[in-house]
């Protein structure tokens, strides 16, 4: 195999086969990505078993041939390469070298055979459709914060995408919780959706498509099926498996009956959360939020470290009420808006919270109070 690229369009291509290799496996050819020639394109293909990225680039291909080389070591040659640069991959596959050239620079990279290399298998997909790159990016970036960590709850560990009934028809839908908040974002449900399984899409799955949704004019084709779900432009193809596990009836923690309502300006809310956390202590963060008649006082007492306060003015006209968050939570609520006003709307100190721009309802956050 010998093939001549920009430099450019290889970086592109092999960042992103590179971040989906996992850094510390027992199985050396999954640090590998596998690099194959043909006509005038060239394919960079890689894989932890779990996911699988197929990026593919226009290429001169001289000799067409594939091979596999340490996807982590080629991204950082091709990263410190001048701008502008010609890149020639040459294969030799007796000696079991990949030569990279470009200018003066001049490398040898250790090959393992392209027969070694694990391609997913192939899924019969129930459901097909094409999302408009911005729908998409919408309902996991605003969802992915709640995404939990805990390993014994791995059914929390991804973002429920599900078609659901919302006022007057159906509804794309993404949800994400830790059991302390929960997201739940919404859009309009593509032709051909309707009748597509729910499905868990893991994290790294879902920080590995954030890079397909960049562009605001992409039509992005969406395949799923019981176990698999697969993201696709014409240049890049992501398929991943899915979380093997049944999504909690997440509807049942929205809170249907929150009377108190407080309308605040969410970038000041925001900054004054994080001003006054600055003194909570690391371990809880707890920020106590006290409401009266248009007025709303942010406080924070930290035995350790000390104390802080800051007022705000509000729109709040419900009896008085003291309740208590992380301050974590709060903020990466609080961040999630794009409008100017959050509306938060409560019901006593102990029970859960709902947040939600202005009035609108496709995008509804939760998240429970703790004791100040």
């Amino acid at each position: 195999m010998k093939i001549s690229i920009e430099r450019a369009v290889l970086l592109k291509a092999v960042s992103q086969a590179q971040s989906v290799v996992e850094r510390r496996n027992t199985i050396p050819i999954l640090a590998n990505v596998l690099i194959e020639a043909e006509g005038d394109t060239v394919q960079f293909r890689a894989t932890d078993l779990d996911i699988e990225v197929v990026d593919k680039a226009n290429a001169m291909v001289e000799r067409a041939g594939a091979t596999t080389v340490a996807a982590t070591t080629l991204h950082e040659i091709v990263r410190k390469l001048p701008d502008g640069a010609l890149v020639t991959l040459t294969d030799d596959s007796a000696a079991g070298r990949l030569t990279v050239e470009a200018g003066r620079s001049n490398f040898s990279l250790a090959t393992l055979p392209r027969e070694d290399f694990p391609v997913m298998a192939t899924s019969e997909y129930t459901s097909n459709f094409s999302a408009p790159a911005p729908a998409l990016r919408r309902l996991f970036d605003k969802s992915k914060f709640a995404i939990s960590t805990e390993e014994t709850r791995y059914y929390l560990n991804g973002v429920y995408m599900h078609v659901a009934d919302a006022d007057g028809g159906k509804t794309l839908r993404a949800v994400a919780t830790d059991g302390h908040r929960l997201a739940r974002i919404d859009t309009d449900v593509p032709a051909g959706a309707a009748d597509m399984p729910g499905v868990i899409v893991p994290r790294k799955t879902v920080g590995e498509l954030r890079k397909l949704l960049d562009d605001d004019e992409m039509e992005i084709a969406v395949s799923v099926s019981e176990t698999k779900v697969r993201f696709a432009t014409p240049d890049i193809t992501l398929t991943s498996k899915v979380i093997d596990g049944t999504f909690p009836d997440y509807s049942r923690v929205i809170p249907q009956g929150n009377t108190r309502k407080l309308e605040v300006d969410a970038a000041e809310f925001a900054k004054a959360v994080d001003r006054v956390a600055t003194v909570s202590s690391e371990r809880s963060r707890a920020v106590k939020l006290q409401l009266d008649e248009d007025r709303l006082v942010l406080s924070v007492n930290s035995p350790d470290s000390g104390a802080a306060e800051e007022e705000l003015v509000v729109a709040y006209n419900d009896e008085r009420l003291e309740i208590g968050f992380n301050a974590k939570y709060l903020l990466e609520i609080a961040s999630q808006v794009d409008r100017e006003n959050a509306v938060f709307m409560f019901n006593s100190a102990g029970d859960p919270t709902l947040m939600r721009e202005g009035n609108d309802t496709s995008a509804v956050y939760v998240v429970m109070p703790m004791r100040v």
